[in-house]
């Protein structure tokens, strides 16, 4: 599986250290490092809502202004393509495919422990 996210981020901190107490393999992107493109993005709005994969809580958020654009579905999408600090962190990609996207402890438990 794999945990995508940034290094400094509490939530993706968090789900690491759920898997490496679980003893659940993992390997983790970085943003930063290796962004993701509309590719990727597009595969996981298959199975996750643009609201919920769009982070409005996020600094880059702020910083942007992006309240004031009052944007689409569409538009949302193409901010995530460019912008990856806009995703909701952790994404987290299972090896039988599902995706979820946040730190979300009780569901983790649910599905992997």
């Amino acid at each position: 599986m794999k945990i995508y996210g940034i290094k400094n981020c509490d939530s993706v901190k968090k789900a690491i250290n759920f898997f490496r107490s679980g003893n659940i393999d993992f390997e983790t992107v970085d943003f930063k490092e290796s962004p993701v493109g509309c590719d990727t993005i597009d595969r996981w709005l298959e199975q996750i809502p643009i609201e919920r994969l769009f982070n409005t809580r996020s600094t880059t958020y702020r910083k942007l202004e992006l309240k004031k654009s009052n944007l689409d579905s569409a538009a949302k999408r193409e901010w995530l393509c460019k912008e990856n600090m806009l995703i909701k962190r952790p994404v987290i990609e299972c090896d039988d495919g599902r995706i979820i996207a946040g730190y979300d402890e009780d569901l983790y438990k649910e599905l992997f422990l």
